[in-house]
């Protein structure tokens, strides 16, 4: 039989993996993400910016290798293809298109076409697009009419179909009213069968003016959270790869969930995660005679008869009073269940009632699902807005999935925030965050220190405040991740030597000794006596006995006897911290083979129990 954990230490592991992975999100749609770049390949590309600037072709070259780059990493199953039209030449599916060359078929990006594209940037990127497609004719709608056949000889099934289009040409057909009604009827088609068609129009002198022609083309937001067509125009590289970032990445629900506000009153919810730590990914063991992955399966035998187990020949059970409580899998499974997934509205709380303490694990994003319940946006935006204004915030009941224990939780408002480029930086909606039951908050007995005088605070005070900056966690990078990657981008690129990574979380030393100057030799002065040498290890203890020979003490509990044997009739030590338990079988002279805290729990409650 399988030994069966605590209920509450299963519901921390699930909950960890759906930080970690959020491997069993409820997704609407299934399979792989697809996303074609189509670029504009005219003259009017290739002209440099002032200053030096690079040109339009240049800027978009850059951001379709940054694109293939970190597709290899965050989603290397993702299809990707580039194509251009406006060319000389003509390259494509059977050469049914004039002046369309697809440079990339839709497909797994890889270390080669991160290497064409990078072959594609500067100067020596431009002579290679003349000399490899030239400048020529400009067909708009036989580019998209391409694209499409590229959709179609797809045979995987699609979750999200994105083609973006690159140009610095607000009237790409110079008035030709045949050929921009063929644009527009071919748009209309493709955004019929799921393809969301997105403009990232490039700086040209006398402006971009999108109303033109491009405005009928492009396809709508598809949720108040998705951006929209921009009317300015990009002119750094910067920008371009921030419109990029934003339209790319696809914004996934870990849990869509219903908010009831009242009998009644439900509101459909997606929950996101907005920060999750980033790991290196796991390693895959191959045969080593063909370099081939291998699949590992696990089976369960009889420690006594060797018989193969079935998963229904699998009991559970756990250990209480010296006894082990058997129990069946739908058992295990309706002990777990409390209630269906959700959020139960509760009340309302000033926002000084949370605490910095409260915050147990990363909060998660919550906003309003208009196409599961209709009105939910609307509901929403009330909500949000009144907790803003009241400056409160919203306590709920959360049970994310099925099986989960429940959570209390408080809903944070936010309010939307754009940047100078109408590019939105902090979206609306509530911040989740997961409050601790009172069995989670523990008392801290702190050591007794010597107290600070009014002029050291004052001191420190000053230093403080010549080290303050301004801190964004978007600014740094992990230098572990970012070199691994590194490494690994140098072997399948055929590199001599990786690219230099900047270890941005290292203290700039000379930069803070400038700052504080002669502060922190007077700081030293105030807190460290004249004698005081920290390079000096400090002296060793004398033994209690020259010899050696002194009995050795027992350990100090903690916890006395009596409150253990309390524990272990109350059937309540897993209260107790793992050192604690430690302690006690030393005390005890207890041989533990294991560090587990159930282990240690077990062999506790045999002495202490009989």
């Amino acid at each position: 039989m399988a030994e069966w954990n605590a209920y509450y230490q299963n519901g921390d592991e699930d909950e960890e993996q759906e930080e970690g992975e959020q491997s069993g999100g409820d997704y609407k749609s299934t399979g792989r993400d697809s996303l074609v770049f189509l670029v504009d390949a005219a003259k009017e590309m290739f002209i440099k910016g002032e200053d030096g600037q690079p040109s339009s072709f240049d800027m978009t070259m850059q951001v379709v290798r940054s694109v293939y780059a970190s597709k290899i990493i965050s989603s290397h199953r993702d299809l990707v293809a580039l194509v251009f039209y406006g060319t000389e030449q003509s390259k494509n599916p059977r050469n049914s298109f004039k002046h369309v060359y697809v440079y990339h078929d839709l497909d797994e990006p890889g270390a080669k076409r991160v290497q064409d594209a990078d072959a594609l940037r500067g100067s020596k990127g431009a002579q290679l697009a003349a000399q490899t497609m030239g400048s020529g004719e400009t067909s708009l709608g036989d580019a998209l009419w391409c694209c499409a056949n590229l959709y179609n000889d797809i045979k995987l099934r699609l979750s999200h179909k994105r083609l973006m289009i690159f140009t610095c040409r607000d009237d790409p057909h110079g008035g030709n009213s045949t050929k921009d009604r063929q644009v527009r009827t071919k748009a209309g088609d493709l955004k019929e069968t799921g393809v969301v068609i997105d403009l990232m129009h490039l700086m040209k002198p006398g402006g971009f003016d999108v109303s033109l022609f491009f405005c009928d083309i492009v396809s709508p937001p598809e949720d108040e959270s998705e951006l929209g067509l921009q009317l300015e125009p990009c002119n750094k590289l910067e920008d371009l790869q921030k419109r990029v970032r934003a339209k790319e990445q696809k914004k996934r629900a870990m849990a869509r969930l219903n908010l009831c506000l009242g009998e009644g009153i439900n509101v459909a919810v997606g929950m996101y995660a907005t920060a999750v730590s980033a790991r290196k990914p796991g390693s895959i063991r191959l045969y080593r005679e063909t370099n081939e992955p291998v699949r590992s399966k696990t089976r369960t035998f009889h420690t006594q008869t060797g018989s193969l187990l079935l998963p229904s020949d699998i009991k559970k059970a756990q250990v209480y009073g010296k006894k082990k409580i058997v129990m069946e899998r739908d058992e295990v499974d309706a002990i777990k269940k409390f209630d269906d997934p959700g959020l139960f509205l509760i009340g309302f709380k000033p926002m000084e009632k949370l605490k910095l303490h409260h915050h147990t694990r990363p909060a998660v994003f919550l906003y309003p699902e208009e196409n599961d319940v209709k009105g939910s946006s609307c509901v929403f935006s009330a909500l949000l807005t009144k907790c803003s204004e009241r400056n409160v915030f919203a306590l709920c009941r959360c049970i994310s999935r099925r099986n989960y224990p429940p959570r209390f939780v408080a809903l944070v408002p936010q309010k939307e925030e754009v940047d100078e480029g109408k590019v939105q930086i902090t979206p609306p909606g509530f911040n989740v965050i997961f409050l601790p039951y009172a069995d989670d908050i523990r008392a801290v007995d702190p050591h007794r220190c010597p107290v600070a005088s009014q002029t050291q605070v004052n001191k420190m005070k000053e230093i403080v405040s010549k080290l303050r900056f301004k801190y964004r966690s978007d600014a740094f990078e992990n230098p572990v991740i970012q070199q691994h990657y590194r490494n690994l981008e140098a072997l399948a690129l055929d590199m001599m030597a990786p690219e230099e990574i900047e270890d941005l979380i290292m203290p700039k030393l000379e930069q803070i000794d400038n700052r504080l100057g002669p502060l922190v030799q007077e700081f030293k002065d105030l807190v460290y006596p004249a004698d005081y040498n920290p390079e000096t290890k400090p002296a060793a203890k004398r033994k209690t006995a020259d010899t050696g020979g002194g009995a050795e003490k027992k350990p100090k509990l903690e916890v006395s006897e009596d409150e253990l044997r309390a524990h272990v009739q109350n059937g309540t030590m897993a209260k107790l911290t793992v050192p604690v338990l430690k302690e006690a079988c030393k005390h005890f002279g207890i041989r533990t083979t294991g560090t587990k805290k159930q282990e240690l729990i077990d062999a506790l409650v045999a002495r202490l129990g009989s």
